[in-house]
């Protein structure tokens, strides 16, 4: 059974999305208003398939709800957000793969996110089989995390970020990702 979290503080708009997201056949769908909840039920024990979060939540934006499940699961996530800082956020959460869409919410667009979402994931469950396909996968989060983590801490932009973690690894001789864990251990830690 495919199994939606949505995460709004509207209940208009969190309604509007649960309907789309049972039509677009998610027979589970738990509805939250708050980030904190949110990553309790993310990091569960069933992993959803999509998470559709409505900007701003009760106890936060939004925006770091949405790359942490993108970087701790294999959900499909869309940010719903204003229009005028929808293309900024898409700019940013490109990376994470995460879709943005611009209020007001038009119920084709959003089915047709979903169903976009839907179509990936059952393309890609055939590759999850692959060894080496886990592994890139992984490795690609970590090195986007590194980035993260030297945009928050040091002020980089994303393609600063990604220069600086290719050059610190062809200098040390070291992988892309034995850079980024090194990165994330000197700060996170």
């Amino acid at each position: 059974m495919n199994r939606a979290i949505i995460v709004s503080a509207d209940p208009e708009e969190a309604s509007l999305i649960e309907q789309t997201a049972q039509i677009e056949g998610f027979g589970s769908v738990a509805v939250i208003t708050g980030g904190s909840e949110a990553r309790r039920l993310i990091n569960g024990e069933a992993s959803p398939d999509i998470i559709i979060i409505g900007t701003p939540l009760q106890d936060e934006f939004g925006q770091e709800l949405a790359e942490t499940a993108a970087e701790e699961t294999s959900a499909g996530i869309i940010l719903i957000c204003h229009a005028e800082i929808a293309e900024e956020l898409a700019d940013r959460l490109a990376d994470y793969g995460i879709y943005v869409l611009a209020r007001p919410v038009n119920r084709e667009a959003l089915s047709r996110d979903i169903r976009m979402i839907s179509t990936n994931l059952s393309r890609m469950s055939g590759l999850k089989e692959s060894p080496e396909i886990l592994g890139r996968i992984e490795e690609i989060r970590v090195i986007n995390r590194a980035k993260s983590v030297l945009m928050k801490y040091l002020n980089f932009t994303e393609p600063q970020a990604h220069r600086y973690i290719e050059k610190q690894a062809m200098n040390n001789r070291q992988t892309r990702r034995e850079v980024a864990e090194h990165i994330i251990k000197q700060y996170e830690n």
